[in-house]
């Protein structure tokens, strides 16, 4: 256990010394963040923030997550390496669209159709992958079976897991894109989502059929260094919104959003817990839906608005609410959706 707290204790120390460094750099080069012309008219103060910090995100829980177990002496796992290349890959992407973006100085980076093509690829190799390694006892880092607090009992073969897997970390790394919105918004929500998989990854080590076998015992690979893993990730983001909170002197860009949220996702899949992302990640999941409720409203009204601006952060700037008491309701509507999610994973123990 000790792994998790220096994991996360390091990835904070490096994200929050290394971020003001990030900050200095940036800012010398001039690389900032461009602001789009349609968005909210109180962002255009915002224009020349140095962006791109997802760079400082990754780095720190890498180094958070190396040295936990250097220290220790513990192996690696394939899970968490490859939860950690989906990571880098999606970070990649995601700094591609935000050097584009800044070399340009225009709001335009990589089309959507180029972003969501990337994202499917880097995800499918991830699922792919992810079905194969197969331990002493048969276990994979992710399983053929549909889960939502374990392993259920629908079994989805290898082509529908990988389509699966993918639709999952194209939603969440976009879910985590569209709440970075206005700031510390997605880097705190992030925060108390990586902690409820640290929770979840240590419940199901100390419950796994490897060390408490019996009837409800999880069969899960490698979950207490996933824990180890979000634990880093936990550290980092809370070192990082040290910076980005209100008002921000640093954004993650896309660099920092698609990692995140390819991060949550391969943590939900490879811990066996897909569908109670959606709980757990339930203030993304209803950003993305508004998303996706003002763009079909849009579409089949001819031109007609549910909201005054999508995502739904920005409505309600629109409205006149501040943007930090926008921020801190939203934080309580994830910290309500992350317990809800962990009391349906509890639940389903006792009643097992």
């Amino acid at each position: 256990m000790k792994e998790i707290l220096i994991a996360g204790a390091f990835a904070l120390l490096v994200s929050l010394l290394g971020t003001r460094g990030l900050i200095k750099i940036l800012a010398k080069k001039g690389y900032g963040q461009i602001i789009r012309d349609d968005g909210p008219s109180s962002h255009h103060t915002k224009r020349g923030t140095p962006t791109m910090g997802g760079i400082i995100l990754i780095a720190a829980a890498l180094m958070g997550y190396l040295l936990a177990h250097l220290l220790m002496q513990k192996p690696f796992t394939i899970s968490a390496i490859l939860v950690l290349g989906l990571v880098i890959s999606l970070g990649l992407l995601g700094f591609a669209d935000d050097w584009l973006k800044v070399s340009r100085q225009k709001s335009l980076g990589l089309t959507g159709k180029q972003k969501l093509f990337g994202q499917a690829i880097v995800a499918s190799v991830f699922a792919l992958l992810g079905v194969r390694f197969a331990d002493s006892l048969s276990l994979t880092p992710i399983s053929y079976y549909l889960s939502g607090v374990r392993d259920t009992a629908l079994y989805l073969g290898p082509i529908i897991t990988i389509i699966w897997v993918a639709f999952m970390v194209l939603s969440a790394s976009n879910g985590v894109n569209l709440t970075d919105g206005l700031d510390g918004l997605a880097t705190g929500a992030s925060v108390m989502t990586f902690l409820s998989f640290v929770l979840i990854g240590v419940w199901e080590f100390g419950q796994g059929c490897a060390v408490t076998p019996g009837i409800g015992c999880y069969q899960v690979r490698d979950p207490l260094d996933l824990a180890v893993l979000a634990a880093a990730f936990a550290g980092s983001c809370t070192g990082f919104l040290w910076w980005n909170a209100s008002p921000a002197k640093i954004f993650m860009g896309d660099t920092g959003s698609l990692a995140l949220g390819g991060a949550l996702a391969g943590l939900a899949a490879t811990l066996r817990v897909e569908l109670l992302l959606i709980p757990l990640g339930g203030l993304f999941v209803i950003i993305t839906m508004s998303v996706v409720i003002q763009t079909l409203y849009f579409k089949l009204s001819g031109g007609k608005r549910v909201f005054k601006m999508a995502p739904l952060q920005h409505h309600f700037e629109l409205l006149g609410w501040g943007e930090v008491i926008i921020v801190i309701r939203f934080w309580i509507i994830a910290g309500l959706s992350v317990a809800l999610g962990l009391g349906l994973f509890y639940t389903q123990w006792i009643v097992k």
